[in-house]
């Protein structure tokens, strides 16, 4: 049975949503290709470390024809700070190849195509049709998964299942902002290591901080 944004679900989202109401990444980007290539580059590091690299790299290869044909080695030297290098090269590059030959140079607008690309997993795809295309996105990125977790509302460790979690607990058009919500809310509140509950705007709410009082 569908669950809808009601009860305590929807008082988290009221909280939270005047307190960070922004839906856009923190990536730097002009366009949908720079995104696309700037979430992927994001794995495993942060957006701060993506945003000190993407300047040079869309210097060099502005577009996905000037990537597609880069030598994988030469991106991997732009892209070293970001971890994961060789690997990340391999994938954007990749990328860049498949959106020339399959798509006629522009990023595809669905889930299933995205999904396609080397690199891109649900998250990923959940962005970008987001903040491209207009349509509601669930980005379960790893500050979404630890809060949706500690607030009981996925109790899971796999973003898969924290998605379906999400996705049947909150109305659609509020996926995206749900997203963003919960992620500044893990980013400068529930972090990791320590979360300061104390501060945490929704702290009555969750039974995480409950469990410590």
């Amino acid at each position: 049975m569908k669950l809808t944004a009601t009860g305590r679900p929807a008082a988290i989202l009221g909280i939270l949503s005047p307190i960070w109401p922004g839906t856009k990444p923190l990536l730097d980007h002009r366009n949908c290709f720079e995104l696309l290539i700037s979430v992927i580059l994001s794995a495993q590091c942060t957006d701060e470390q993506v945003n000190g690299v993407t300047p040079a790299l869309f210097a060099a290869y502005p577009d996905p024809r000037s990537l597609a044909e880069a030598d994988p080695g030469a991106v991997a030297a732009l892209v070293h700070a970001t971890g994961f290098y060789r690997a990340k090269a391999a994938h954007i590059v990749g990328t860049a190849r498949m959106i020339v030959e399959r798509h006629g140079g522009s990023v595809p607008g669905t889930m299933e195509e995205l999904l396609e690309l080397p690199g891109v997993g649900r998250k990923t795809a959940n962005l970008v049709i987001s903040s491209c295309f207009g349509q509601p996105g669930l980005i379960v990125d790893t500050h979404v998964l630890r809060t949706a977790r500690r607030l009981g509302l996925a109790p899971t460790d796999d973003p898969a299942a924290s998605e379906r979690y999400l996705a049947e607990s909150f109305d659609r058009e509020d996926w995206t902002r749900l997203s963003y919500a919960l992620n500044r809310l893990g980013k400068h509140v529930c972090t990791a290591r320590r979360p300061d509950c104390a501060a945490c705007p929704v702290a009555e709410l969750c039974p995480s901080a409950i469990e410590k009082t």
